[in-house]
């Protein structure tokens, strides 16, 4: 693992201006090229706002930036000590534009970003989050030495995404175990309140799912049920991570938790998701 720190070129030429900020942006091309291609506007009036926002987090900030590191160390030794899993991969820190606040890459062993003004500085938030995208990176990786033909996978299918997010909330309960309940789950800012109401109305979240599932199109149905910016049809966002996490659980209880870790690379992966959708508890 290779953590690249951009945080202290940030604090030198930032936030002071426009111009100065997309200086900060040029030092990381790569970085800032994914960054504002999937997770927030490059736009001047965008960054204008944003210097604005700086300026009330620049506490937060700083908090994260000193508390994420040996966070990111802890939650890597736990990963290869109970799964046997290195990750061979670069770690961001950023500083971005109230975009996303965490995401890995694209690739098959993907890297993964962490953006400082966008997370809490609290031990159990940081923790959690930071053993979800690991999650992620770890889920990849276990399948990929499981031999998984990964020109065959359905990428773009909702269902995919949705086990992705289960098991994601899988692996950071055993890595960084004995949180509450709600912070393994990314509905950072509605906790209990969250969890109480998926918990209470799971089938019938179930079904809603299943009808935005069968009638509208990726975009739509990624916004209401995985962004942090959706949740207009019950207030809460993210409620595909419940479910991810329900089915998740349940492929355990039937396969285990190795064969429910590699199981989506199965041909018939998608068809299985569907089953345990359209099943009436």
């Amino acid at each position: 693992m290779k953590l690249i720190d951009t945080v202290p070129d940030f604090q030198k030429y930032c936030p002071h201006s426009v111009k100065s900020l997309r200086e900060y942006h040029k030092m990381y091309p790569e970085i800032f090229s994914h960054y504002f291609a999937h997770h927030c506007q490059d736009t001047d009036e965008r960054l204008s706002q944003v210097i604005e926002k700086y300026e009330d987090y620049v506490s937060i900030i700083q908090l994260v930036h000193e508390r994420i590191p040996p966070i990111i160390e802890e939650t890597v030794e736990k990963y290869a000590h109970i799964y046997g899993v290195e990750f061979p991969i670069d770690v961001n820190l950023i500083v971005g534009g109230f975009g996303s606040n965490a995401y890995t890459y694209r690739q098959i062993i993907p890297n993964i970003t962490f953006t400082m003004e966008r997370l809490s500085p609290e031990h159990g938030q940081l923790q959690s989050i930071v053993a979800h995208e690991f999650g992620h990176a770890a889920h990849n990786i276990i399948t990929d030495k499981a031999g998984t033909d990964w020109s065959k996978m359905p990428w773009t299918s909702p269902l995919l995404w949705m086990n992705q997010e289960g098991a994601a909330t899988h692996f950071s309960r055993q890595i960084a175990s004995g949180l509450e309940p709600s912070l393994y789950f990314m509905s950072h800012d509605t906790g209990n309140g969250w969890l109480a109401f998926a918990t209470a109305n799971k089938e019938e979240i179930k079904q809603a799912f299943v009808k935005d599932y069968e009638t509208n199109d990726t975009s739509e149905l990624f916004h209401e049920w995985f962004s942090i910016r959706g949740g207009q049809k019950y207030g809460y966002t993210g409620l595909a991570y419940f479910l991810g996490d329900l089915f998740f659980q349940d492929q355990i209880e039937k396969i285990g938790e190795q064969g429910a870790i590699v199981a989506w690379g199965e041909p018939d992966f998608l068809e299985e998701v569907e089953v345990w959708l359209y099943k009436n508890e």
